[in-house]
C-alpha cells in the first residue's frame, strides 16, 4: 500500500501570477518546438534541456544520451519525455541522486523541473515520501505528471526558473544553475584542503592539533637533537669567553 502525497499550500506566490517585466537580460529565454525553423535551434533546444537538468557542472560529452537525442529530433518524444529520460539517466543518478540524500535530492529536483524553490519542508517531505516509495523513475513521472509542470510547460517547452525578478527589485533571484548539487551533508564527507605538516605526523587533509603533534612526534630523536644544540651553544660560549681572555 502506497502512502499518499501529503497536503501542503504553495507559501509563496511569486510564481503563480503572471509578471509585467519588461523582456531583457533578466528574464528566460524560453525554449520550445513549437516554433523551431531549423535544425540549429533543435541543437540549442537539446542543450538548454541538459543546462536545465545536469547544469554547467554536468554537461560533459560522456553524459549526453543521444539515444533521446535521436527520438526527439524525429519526433518519437516530446519535450517533456526528453526531460524525464534526462532526470532517470544513469549519469543524472550517479551525479545527483547518490550523492544527495532524498530532501535535498527533491529540492533540486523541483527546483530543475518545475523552475521554483520548493515552498516548504512539509512539500519537500510530501516528495520525498513519494521518492522512497516509488523510486526515482516513479518520482519524476509524478513531478512531470503534475498539473503544475504541465500548465507551465507543456510537453514542448523546457523547464526554465520562473519568475525570477522579485517586486521592487533590481536584480532576480540567484539562478538555479549557480547553486551547488549536494547538500552541506555531502559536503562535510569531501576532502579539505588544510595546512599540511611536511613532517610525515599528519596525515593528508588532516588538521593541525596540538594533542596530536603530542602522542605522534618522535621524542627521541627531538631530545637527541634538542641536546646537540644546546651542547653546541655551548661550546660556542665557551670559546667566546676564550677569546675575551686571550684577547685581555
Amino acid at each position: 500500500m502506497s502512502i499518499p502525497l501529503l497536503e501542503y499550500s504553495p507559501l509563496s506566490q511569486n510564481h503563480r501570477v503572471k509578471g509585467f517585466e519588461v523582456p531583457g537580460d533578466e528574464q528566460p529565454r524560453i525554449y520550445t518546438t513549437d516554433n523551431l525553423l531549423a535544425g540549429s535551434q533543435m541543437d540549442m533546444l537539446i542543450m538548454a534541456a541538459y543546462r536545465q537538468v545536469y547544469n554547467e557542472q554536468q554537461m560533459l560529452d560522456s553524459h549526453r544520451q543521444r539515444f533521446l537525442e535521436s527520438q526527439l529530433r524525429a519526433g518519437q518524444i516530446t519535450v517533456k519525455d526528453f526531460m524525464g529520460g534526462l532526470a532517470i539517466s544513469d549519469s543524472f543518478r550517479r551525479l545527483t541522486y547518490d550523492s544527495n540524500n532524498n530532501y535535498r535530492f527533491v529540492e533540486i529536483c523541483i527546483q530543475r523541473l518545475l523552475g521554483r524553490n520548493v515552498y516548504s519542508d512539509r512539500e519537500k517531505f510530501s516528495w520525498s515520501i513519494v521518492l522512497a516509495t516509488k523510486g526515482l523513475q516513479g518520482f519524476i513521472n509524478d513531478l512531470l505528471n503534475t498539473e503544475e509542470y504541465l500548465s507551465n510547460f507543456g510537453y514542448d517547452t523546457v523547464p526554465y526558473q520562473r519568475r525570477r525578478i522579485l517586486p521592487q527589485r533590481a536584480q532576480g533571484e540567484l539562478p538555479f544553475a549557480r547553486m551547488a548539487r549536494y547538500g552541506e551533508d555531502y559536503r562535510d564527507k569531501l576532502p579539505r584542503p588544510s595546512r599540511r605538516i611536511p613532517t610525515g605526523i599528519f596525515d593528508e587533509f588532516e588538521w593541525f592539533s596540538f594533542q596530536t603533534f603530542i602522542n605522534r612526534a618522535d621524542w627521541t630523536t627531538s631530545f637527541s637533537l634538542i641536546g646537540f644544540l644546546m651542547g653546541l651553544a655551548l661550546l660556542l660560549i665557551l670559546f667566546s669567553q676564550a677569546n675575551n681572555l686571550i684577547g685581555g
